[in-house]
């Protein structure tokens, strides 16, 4: 098991909810905020998440939107497909052909799209009381954050289990610094399908926010199975 891999806890997350109440007067964000956390001595064995994953426009938040949002709730044990959801939104920008090329939605599959702040209070349903699980943080936290300060001038904040920053630590441990150098060995990538790989896991078609949130469920899966305990504080994982 790789215990020593975990960065002590930095977040009091169920602390930080109750602190945003007292400042937020956005009701689908107080209804949000509301709604209790596990407590981060909680076992990550009995911890429910929510698997996440947007696919947009470009890769800068500042100038780029969220075109889909996929999740799906899990635990270590099972994915509950049935109960995944997936929305298509209209950008705020003009499609660019190389992202259509990427995630494949065209013009026609957003013409009757609705506005993404016609669905934020759904997704903030699914995501309220989880741990949310998205492989490079970056892009769900930055591009949510820039999506709901310009349509309610509000900004969100959630824990995330990270799976990209979970395998950089593992590749490190497992092959990185000199003596790994040494014998020809160096950290391996940690795209989400390359992770995939290395465990095992069948290949995805990539670029699907549904099909990726659901290959990143997986993969925590497996990486919990093969270096952690499953009676680890959720706290030494979130973010």
């Amino acid at each position: 098991m790789l215990k020593k891999l975990l960065s002590p806890p930095t977040i009091d997350w169920p602390g930080k909810f109750k602190q945003k109440l007292n400042v937020i007067n956005n009701d689908t964000l107080i209804a949000y905020y509301s709604t209790p956390l596990p407590e981060g001595n909680k076992p990550i064995g009995e911890i429910e998440f929510l698997s996440m994953d947007f696919e947009t426009t470009g890769l800068n938040p500042e100038k780029d939107d969220i075109i889909s949002v996929g999740t799906v709730p899990f635990n270590l044990q099972r994915i509950f497909v049935n109960r995944a959801k997936y929305w298509t939104v209209r950008p705020r920008e003009k499609l660019e052909e190389e992202s259509v090329i990427i995630h494949g939605i065209t013009h026609s599959d957003i013409l009757d799209a609705p506005d993404l702040s016609v669905v934020f209070e759904q997704i903030l349903n699914e995501m309220a009381g989880k741990i949310i699980v998205v492989h490079c943080q970056q892009i769900e936290r930055q591009f949510f954050e820039r999506a709901l300060m310009t349509r309610i001038n509000k900004g969100i904040e959630f824990p995330v289990v990270d799976t990209m920053v979970l395998e950089s630590k593992i590749q490190q441990k497992l092959r990185g610094g000199i003596w790994h150098r040494l014998k020809g060995k160096k950290p391996q990538s940690i795209r989400l399908g390359a992770c995939r790989q290395r465990y095992g896991l069948p290949a995805y078609p990539p670029h699907h926010a549904l099909t990726d949130a659901i290959a990143t469920a997986e993969l925590l899966q497996a990486q919990i199975a093969h270096h952690y305990d499953l009676q680890q504080a959720i706290e030494k994982f979130w973010q």
